[in-house]
């Protein structure tokens, strides 16, 4: 059995004994630092506390004058409590040990009757620590094991090939061994708000970790870190949140999966009740017998904290935060604590329940007895908040049955306390789960769900926002809230860090922007029109256009996941320096490629040889497309007009209709209205007040699928993005440190990625601005083709990388050209790929079958 103890009170020992009270009863005897515990096998029996400060007399009885008469006695300890005056006698297994055990006692016997807890405390610990054995290995140090309730004591020993813990107790194990190379995961870990926790994953999915340790320090935590990090084989490659945010959006993980990513990310474990993972309350009906989740008053406001849900308590509460004094906070209850765990958990936890209520069960009528009820009490309760934990939306019902039928009280209706009463829409337990988890992949809950990780994990979370969101809790509740260090008195520390750890803890901060939505699929209307089925329905436009648009679309997906198999079909070296833009005419005949040697060319695909040949009196050429003006002509292969834009280098052009957008290292980025043949020059100068002051340029612009969106990259590695309606600037985020080679949309105008000089691959989310996926390759990337899933890369190295998002790793490198790649063309159903690069050749591509 786990033994669950006050947060300032240690278990030192376990031994098996016999205790004589009316008759010989055989159990745990369990030296505490402050308490003595017989917890007997017999369920039927009931655990004995004893505190150490009541006990008035501690001593060894001699084997001869035992009063029991039993020729197997090996130890006597009498223990006399002083109002009761009642002897306790027990008898050890292990003869061995007696003097050890009552050398123990005494010494915390005389710990309990010091006046300060600080004292008692330091007292404990030397005793404790000055009987570890010490381990012959690189690495060791005092710490903690970190469990549910329990700090247990003990030492932490690492060698190159396993960690040892050495607990002082004997608790769980004498030693728990870990070897290195079963280890897959490592994370440094907040504890009481304090970086002092170290928590190790033996498995990939699993959320339970195989041992979590509290140092007493940082620098004694981040020691054994580096120090095991440098010995992991096997481990993973963790994600970012920005990365499992990507993810998620794009449908590659669950809601219930990405919370329980955040959580970990946020330092939650299931080995901490003081920082147990936190899931929404996302379900508000629990009346109806049948659930609904077609109708969005099924389910609860996910833009407000549980407190914010009822308005006039609501009210309530912000008539008294504005009178309060500073600290003043809305709430002053957490909406995740051990008390509210446990109150969930109490039917499979129950030994854990007991120790937090000394050693009873909470009243009856205040257990965990119906869902309804505790959704009723969150909505209207006045210092109830609780939000729930992930057993909520797990495969166990266990949590919701009273299968060991424990006695939990009888309620003032006179009924037991028994299985929790669900709500008419669920047949049973597990019916009840599977639909609650429903319930958090819906859509509504998918298109909501960033709303609240802004609460509890997002920008909403502190500060400004988190007034405005009426989101704000007790001080004592966030990190940074107060330096237990600092605390001199070690009383006042002692309490200060108990009180953290009961109350509950805001998980660490994960965003400091908003969050993006999920990108949610278009449900098509399940109630159609019977004349659906005629024939003249079938052959409409409409019918043939979408059904058009999902076999491209289908085309595209299976072309992407086929992209490996990409091979060269044929190699031209056209140009006399590197190319620099590609564009292919519309029937794909006709290849066009610009270079630094000033030349436009044009090659035949079908002939397999260039054409034609125009120079541009001297001037290095840096990007070229086609676009129904005529500025040069196809047919006679002449230039047929010269278009004065930009006072510097034209970086990069895309057309859209009948308007052309240009970017130049000018820091202008300009619009050109085309009417017929002749252009129309509406200018906007876009980047002027802040690049002609920084004398930077744009170097790369792009549009998205629409024409609605532009994006346009500059030198020093800022990113803009702007609404071509009203040219307004939508975002502004800089995110490299060197020059923005490429932009581009992903196929949905959602996301937009770009590399950069800085070698890095940077996904930005267009509504909110926010950069969810950041990938530093090993080198520069100087153009691309994607998908919004997967990019195809061109490298300095002149190879081709094949890059998933979702993962952030090459899965392919593809030799390419002898230079860099420096420009790239993708077919619409992308199954065919034209590169250019430094080695002045263009490379046709295609994908085998």
């Amino acid at each position: 059995m786990v033994v669950a103890l006050p947060s300032e009170e240690q278990l030192f020992k376990h031994h098996l004994v016999l205790c004589f009270l009316s008759r010989k009863i055989r159990g745990s005897f369990k030296i505490c630092s402050k308490s003595i515990i017989f917890d007997p096998e017999e369920l039927g029996e009931p655990i004995i506390k004893i505190p150490l400060r009541d006990c008035k007399k501690i001593e060894f009885v001699e084997e001869e004058k035992n009063p029991f008469n039993e020729n197997s006695v090996l130890f006597l300890n009498k223990l006399v409590r002083s109002q009761e005056e009642k002897t306790l006698t027990f008898q050890l297994e292990v003869w061995s040990k007696t003097e050890d055990v009552v050398q123990t006692l005494l010494q915390l016997h005389r710990a309990s009757c010091l006046e300060k807890l600080g004292d008692q405390t330091a007292m404990v610990s030397r005793s404790l620590h000055s009987r570890a054995a010490r381990q012959d290995c690189d690495v060791n140090c005092a710490v903690e094991m970190v469990m549910p309730l329990v700090c247990n004591p003990g030492h932490v020993c690492v060698t190159d090939k396993n960690l040892y813990f050495q607990p002082l107790n004997g608790y769980p194990e004498n030693v728990i061994q870990i070897e290195l190379h079963n280890v897959r995961r490592i994370y440094k870990r907040r504890h009481g708000l304090r970086p002092l926790g170290l928590e190790v994953f033996c498995s990939e999915n699993d959320f339970c970790s195989d041992i979590y340790l509290k140092f007493d320090n940082t620098a004694d935590r981040d020691e054994i870190y580096y120090y095991i990090a440098t010995f992991l084989e096997n481990h993973m490659t963790e994600h970012t949140a920005e990365s499992y945010m990507l993810q998620w959006q794009r449908g590659h993980l669950s809601s219930y999966q990405y919370l329980l990513h955040l959580n970990n990310l946020a330092d939650r474990s299931c080995n901490d009740l003081s920082q147990y993972p936190v899931f929404p309350w996302v379900i508000a009906d629990y009346t109806s017998p049948r659930l609904d989740m077609t109708n969005a008053a099924t389910f609860r406001d996910l833009s407000k904290p549980v407190g914010a849900l009822n308005k006039e308590r609501l009210d309530r509460l912000l008539a008294r935060y504005r009178g309060m004094p500073e600290p003043s906070f809305m709430y002053g209850s957490h909406y995740s604590s051990p008390g509210y765990v446990l109150f969930y958990l109490v039917r499979v936890a129950p030994e854990h329940m007991l120790c937090l209520q000394n050693g009873r069960y909470d009243h009856a009528d205040r257990m965990f007895n119906s869902i309804g009820e505790t959704w009723k009490n969150c909505l209207e309760g006045a210092t109830d908040f609780k939000e729930l934990i992930p057993e909520f939306f797990g495969t166990d019902p266990s949590f919701l049955e009273n299968r060991m039928s424990l006695d939990l009280g009888r309620r003032q209706n006179g009924s037991l306390v028994g299985d929790v009463v669900l709500p008419p829409w669920a047949t049973d337990s597990s019916d009840f789960l599977q639909k609650h988890k429903d319930a958090l992949e819906s859509q509504y809950v998918s298109e909501h769900l960033h709303e609240w990780i802004d609460l509890v994990f997002g920008f909403k979370q502190r500060g400004s926002e988190a007034v405005a969101a009426h989101n704000v809790f007790h001080p004592l509740t966030y990190e940074g809230g107060i330096d237990c260090d600092r605390i001199v008195d070690t009383d006042q520390r002692i309490a200060m860090l108990t009180q953290i750890l009961e109350f509950g803890q805001t998980p660490t901060q994960l965003f400091t922007s908003p969050h993006p939505q999920r990108i949610t699929p278009r449900f098509q209307n399940i109630t159609r029109s019977s004349s659906i089925n005629s024939p003249d329905a079938e052959l409409s436009p409409g019918n043939i256009d979408s059904s058009f648009e999902d076999l491209t679309e289908e085309s595209r997906k299976l072309a992407w996941a086929n992209m490996e198999s990409l091979k060269p079909v044929s190699r031209h070296k056209i140009h006399k320096e590197a190319v620099t833009g590609i564009a292919v005419s519309r029937d794909g005949s006709a290849v066009f490629s610009t270079s630094q040697d000033s030349t436009l060319k044009m090659f035949s695909k079908e002939l397999k040889e260039f054409q034609r040949s125009m120079s541009f009196d001297g001037f290095s050429l840096t990007c070229t497309l086609l676009s129904p003006s005529y500025f040069y002509s196809i047919p006679y292969g002449r230039r047929q007009d010269t278009l004065m834009g930009h006072d510097d280098a034209v970086s990069k052009m895309c057309w859209f209709e009948n308007t052309l957008y240009t970017a130049s290292w000018d820091s202008t980025v300009k619009v050109k209205f085309s009417r017929t043949r002749a252009v129309m020059s509406g200018l906007v100068r876009l980047h002027d007040d802040f690049y002609e002051k920084l004398n930077l340029g744009v170097n790369t612009v792009g549009l998205n699928p629409a024409g609605t969106l532009l994006v346009s990259g500059s030198k020093d590695g800022t990113v803009t993005i702007w609404d071509t309606s009203n040219y307004r600037t939508l975002q502004q985020i800089h995110c490299h440190s060197g020059t923005i080679h490429h932009m581009a949309f992903s196929p949905d105008s959602r996301h937009v990625l770009s590399v950069g000089a800085d070698s890095c691959m940077k996904v930005i989310d267009v509504q909110t601005g926010m950069v969810i996926s950041s990938v530093k390759a090993e080198e520069e990337q100087r153009c691309f083709c994607w998908d919004g899933n997967w990019v195809l890369c061109g490298g300095q190295s002149g190879d081709l990388l094949l890059w998933d998002l979702l993962t952030n790793t090459v899965t392919k490198r593809i030799p390419a050209h002898s230079g860099a790649v420096t420009a790239m063309w993708m077919s619409e159903l992308c199954t065919t790929l034209i590169t250019g690069g430094e080695d002045r050749q263009i490379i046709f591509w295609k994908l085998q079958s």
